[in-house]
């Protein structure tokens, strides 16, 4: 027995001291949970990417342990003690403690360095750039589960990781919402508006189990649905009507919104949505829609203001689309890189440039006439063009069948005026368009003239009796074409046959005209091309089709901005910018992407195309996890990672970072890239169910919710809560596509300078038109969008802030397109109450809030009313002007009533509970 006894105590010590050893060991340390935040929150800025004090940095792992100026290595592997960094952490001599001239760093953060150290500082990567790694579903186990009965508010997979990080804060899934509630919250995040009083009743009565998805399918089929999350899109694609700068002047660009409408309809594949965008112009024979999807990078503003220096603006422009790429694609703040390697990722200065690369090969040149255009011609001019393409296949060159296609859709390639230099008596006037004077004379530098023998130039002028002489590699040289100089209607494009040479020379351009007055050029010139004869084995064909050519060559038909690839003889060369400086050239570099990120693709070209197939490869890590975060934003008012902007190593650490990889690993290899079908299973998530009421304990446990343990709840976007108002008044329009509108906006917003535009207020249902199709000005932006933190689309805006000023009372309150919803549902409330004050007021409320109102309201709206009958009723004036209606038309026994309901129709629409989702 006693025996037993001390076996029983001796195994009970064991199990007590495995227990005391197993437990009071401290977890490994984890460098990128532990170490990094420490070093770039004390160490980095003085050590780092754009400082290396003492020859350190602690940005890359090799920097970190070489040896620094002082000859020895400031981390010793295994040896924390007699490692430098922890010495100077710890010195008390101020000269040599670090952070210097700074706070020292808490003993729990010395610790974690100094353990790191000894347990071998191991270096490691930043979590969110590594690939996804498949994780196992966090299901608890219970008997229930074995018979399928899911814990309390589970619907699906995205349920199971929220409640197992519920558990960590003791919190619990919140009931879900009411039907009205949730149908509304639903209709509003999948279409932008709110679904009308029959839908709701409906949905209360409808008692299927499938009752809600059906409509979460529907709302998924509707074509409001690419209404509503182009508007998402279009702020990080930074789509405007204007330009920007200091002109601003209007660009025509309306289409490529209607192809991310269009595209987000039919569901487009998130890679092939993202590679039309970025790189359409170079798929195979490419269409006209995936020519139009490269409008994404031509929304990059242009100056196209006189004196401005078009190169400088180009290279801005190209800037821009890479540091928007990488926002937009990788949620990387790409552009601290431009005259440093990053300060906190591992982004060498360089790769900054090999990834410029990929993106200053193309066209555009900053130039007024937005080249190159995709132009829209007739069906009958198109029937035209493709006669003269079969005309050219008989030949059996191909090549020239494309450039040909190419060039009467794009004007591509061409060589812009402002190319040209070494300008003897001329100018480039407003910096753009070359002017010579008689007897003078300009250089195109370095043409290809291989198979070049047609020669064209689009220019104006009123004079006659000009020539153009040009000349090879000096103004004296052998002439290759004298060309009459016709006087012109506006611009016109004239073509002449050059001498036959081969190579790349420089060429002059001779212009003579005595009959010109002294000092005026003899004609301005836009641009120049050279191109390839036409087949001469059929003369009357060749002048016939050559003819047709130059007329529709002469046409001004519609277009759009896009992006067209340099051809080979064209090709630029990308160079260092020492300090970001585009005037300080260093080394020439060839396109790359960051060796911290996913290989290349094997076998894809080196541009734009293998830089897309790069972006949405499966092993790039960013992609997938930056499209769930930002479509999770929209849904539930915050990314599972914060900011949206930077997924990098200074973003916060997310708590739910398993449910990210799950979905983003999902989304590729599942769902297909379905954007569509990543939105489904969200909003049929219980999470997303739940109802956003605030009366629970879980709020003083949680109160930003960041467990997710109550449903979303936060304010309407700008053009939603003008869509809202306009929906429930009966007065917006259900019209799609086409140019933008302008709805009513107040007198002297725009202050246009040089061009004399003017806000022309749109006519009939254009101006209740949905937010997305409002013409929206860059530096005069739509005044209530702005109030509601709408962007200026200057720049790719990834996350609108949402802020609570009085500004945003003042336009809900007295803008008229708000007053004029309101004089509307007054109406409505007015006859559906059939003289029945309460009647009325209860219809009101409940068309706007589609749901009762409470006593409590229904009081205050009714004495609401009987202060303003009363008011209205002295003052038929203000009344009629209220009304915005002519008091001697009027008539003023109704009046009073008639303002009265409008003035509380227009409270009901000003009320916290309308502005916001819920």
């Amino acid at each position: 027995m006693r025996k037993k006894i001390l076996v029983l105590i001796l195994l009970a010590l064991v199990l007590i001291g495995t227990s005391i050893l197993t437990f009071g060991k401290k977890e490994p340390v984890d460098f990128s949970a532990d170490v990094k935040p420490i070093l770039n929150k004390h160490c980095i800025t003085c050590h780092g990417g754009v400082k290396k004090n003492g020859g350190l940095s602690f940005l890359f792992e090799n920097e970190a342990f070489a040896k620094a100026e002082s000859g020895k290595s400031a981390i010793i592997r295994g040896d924390g003690e007699h490692s430098e960094l922890i010495k100077r952490l710890i010195s008390d001599d101020p000269e040599l403690r670090m952070p210097y001239n700074a706070p020292k760093l808490n003993d729990d953060e010395i610790d974690i360095l100094k353990r790191w150290i000894d347990e071998g500082a191991k270096w490691g990567e930043h979590w969110a750039y590594t690939t996804p790694k498949e994780t196992e579903v966090p299901k608890p186990f219970s008997l229930l589960s074995i018979f399928g009965v899911k814990p309390k508010g589970v619907n699906n997979t995205i349920d199971f990781f929220v409640l197992d990080k519920m558990k960590e804060k003791k919190l619990s899934f919140a009931d879900e919402a009411d039907k009205a509630s949730l149908l509304r919250r639903v209709y509003l995040d999948l279409i932008g508006i709110p679904p009308s009083l029959a839908e709701i009743q409906a949905f209360e009565a409808d008692q299927r189990d499938d009752a809600y998805t059906r409509r979460v399918d529907s709302l998924l089929a509707s074509q409001k649905y690419g209404e509503k999350w182009a508007s998402w899109w279009l702020d990080m694609a930074r789509y405007a009507d204007t330009k920007g700068y200091e002109k601003d002047g209007s660009r025509t660009i309306w289409t490529y919104r209607d192809w991310v409408i269009k595209a987000l309809n039919k569901d487009m594949p998130y890679d092939e949505f993202t590679i039309e965008q970025l790189a359409g112009d170079l798929l195979p024979e490419p269409t006209k829609d995936q020519l139009i999807a490269t409008a994404f990078h031509r929304n990059t503003m242009n100056n196209d203001e006189g004196g401005t220096d078009s190169e400088e603006f180009r290279m801005a422009a190209v800037l821009d689309r890479l540091n928007t790429t990488y926002q937009v694609w990788l949620s990387t703040t790409f552009e601290c890189v431009q005259c440093h390697s990053h300060t906190y990722d591992p982004f060498k200065f360089e790769e900054y440039y090999k990834s410029l690369a990929f993106f200053n090969n193309t066209r555009d040149e900053d130039t007024q006439g937005d080249h190159p255009k995709l132009r829209f011609y007739t069906a009958q001019d198109e029937k035209r063009i493709d006669s003269i393409k079969r005309w050219l296949s008989t030949t059996g060159n191909a090549s020239l069948v494309k450039s040909t296609d190419l060039f009467l859709h794009t004007l591509e390639p061409k060589v812009h005026a402002h190319y040209s230099d070494q300008i003897v008596d001329g100018a480039l006037y407003d910096t753009k368009w070359l002017g010579v004077r008689t007897g003078g004379s300009a250089r195109l530098r370095a043409i290809n003239l291989d198979n070049k023998q047609q020669f064209f130039m689009n220019f104006w002028t009123g004079a006659v009796g000009g020539k153009l002489e040009i000349h090879l590699d000096k103004p004296s040289g052998p002439i290759l074409a004298v060309i009459d100089l016709p006087s012109t209607n506006g611009r016109q494009v004239i073509q002449s046959p050059i001498s036959a040479t081969r190579g790349v020379h420089d060429l002059y351009l001779v212009f003579k005209n005595p009959s010109v007055a002294h000092g005026q050029p003899i004609c301005m010139i836009e641009w120049f091309a050279f191109r390839e004869n036409f087949p001469h084995e059929k003369s009357l064909d060749n002048m016939n089709f050559q003819k047709t050519f130059l007329q529709l060559v002469n046409m001004q038909p519609e277009g759009v901005p896009i992006m067209i690839e340099n051809p080979k003889d064209m090709h630029r060369k990308t160079n260092v910018f020492i300090r970001g400086n585009r005037l300080s050239l260093g080394a020439e570099v060839q396109p790359t992407v960051p060796a911290s990120l996913n290989s290349f693709p094997k076998g894809a070209q080196r541009n734009r195309l293998g830089f897309a197939q790069w972006i949405v490869s499966k092993e790039n890590p960013l992609t997938a996890r930056t499209l769930v975060n930002r479509v999770w934003a929209q849904l539930f008012g915050r990314g599972l990672v914060e900011p949206l902007g930077d997924m990098g190593t200074q973003s916060i650490p997310p708590i739910h970072r398993e449910l990210l990889d799950y979905l983003a690993l999902d989304l590729m290899n599942t769902k297909k890239w379905s954007v569509k079908k990543l939105i489904r299973e969200m909003v049929l998530s219980g999470t997303y169910k739940q109802s956003s009421s605030l009366n629970n304990s879980n709020f003083e446990k949680d109160p930003q919710n960041y467990y997710l343990a109550r449903g979303p709840r936060f304010r309407l976007s700008a053009e939603q809560i003008r869509d809202q108002a306009l929906a429930v008044s009966g007065l917006l329009s259900n019209k799609m596509y086409g140019p933008s509108v302008m709805p009513y906006q107040p007198d002297g917003v725009w202050m246009t300078v040089y061009s004399g535009e003017s806000w022309v207020k749109s006519a009939g249902e254009d101006q209740y038109r949905r937010g997305i199709y409002t013409f929206l000005k860059r530096t005069s932006p739509y005044p209530s969008f702005v109030s509601f933190d709408a962007s200026s689309r200057e720049v790719c805006l990834v996350d609108r802030i949402r802020t609570n000023t009085p500004l945003q009372a003042l336009a809900t309150l007295n803008d008229p397109v708000y007053l004029e919803a309101a004089k509307h549902l007054g109406a409505i409330m007015e006859k559906e109450g059939n003289g029945n004050l309460r009647d009325g007021i209860r219809v009101g409320y409940r068309h706007a809030m589609l749901k009762d109102a409470d006593e409590k309201k229904l009081k205050e709206l009714e004495q609401l009313y009987q202060k303003a009958l009363i008011d209205f009723s002295k003052k038929p004036d203000s009344a009629a002007k209220f009304l915005n209606e002519d008091l001697a038309k009027s008539n003023v026994k109704v009046l009073p009533s008639k303002a009265a309901y409008m003035l509380v129709a227009n409270a009901v629409l000003n009320l916290d509970e309308f502005l916001t989702k819920s």
